[in-house]
């Protein structure tokens, strides 16, 4: 006597064998990528509830008039960036990037310190919708949008 399943029931099984794979790898891509997540925060946010000291997070602002200053060392640089509202001093080691000026946007990556300074590893500046790259600021409308037609 033969127990074959009906193929109604063999359908079944495979749903069902199919759903418990998806949830498996669900699972551990989560559980692969746990420590790889940063949370965003603003100066406000950062202040009002700092996380722990030295988890990754990513702080986001303005970087403050006035307040980009390079140590002797020649490659770190120290700014505020603010909110409006709050300010929280950074400190980056390395090459900034060409956009990064006083009153610009940054979103920087990196890690609060015990004695509140956010140290970055990674810094990001961001430019308004009226950025311009360098090599397009001297043509005229058309010849800009010849070049920008050429890349496409």
């Amino acid at each position: 006597m033969t127990t074959a399943l009906k193929p109604k029931h063999q359908r079944l099984v495979l749903v069902v064998l199919a759903l418990v794979v998806l949830i498996g790898a669900a699972l551990l891509a989560i559980w692969g990528l746990r420590g790889q997540a940063s949370y965003f925060y603003v100066p406000s946010d950062l202040v009002a509830s700092p996380p722990e000291t030295g988890k990754a997070v990513r702080l986001g602002g303005m970087v403050q008039e006035g307040s980009i200053k390079t140590l002797p060392d020649g490659v770190t640089v120290t700014f505020d960036v603010g909110d409006g509202k709050v300010t929280v001093p950074v400190r980056y080691t390395g090459i900034t990037p060409d956009l990064f000026v006083e009153g610009s946007g940054v979103v920087a990556d990196g890690r609060l310190a015990a004695d509140g300074v956010f140290v970055a590893d990674t810094l990001l500046a961001k430019h308004d919708e009226n950025y311009m790259p360098r090599e397009l600021q001297d043509m005229t409308d058309a010849q800009a949008k010849a070049v920008v037609a050429e890349t496409e």
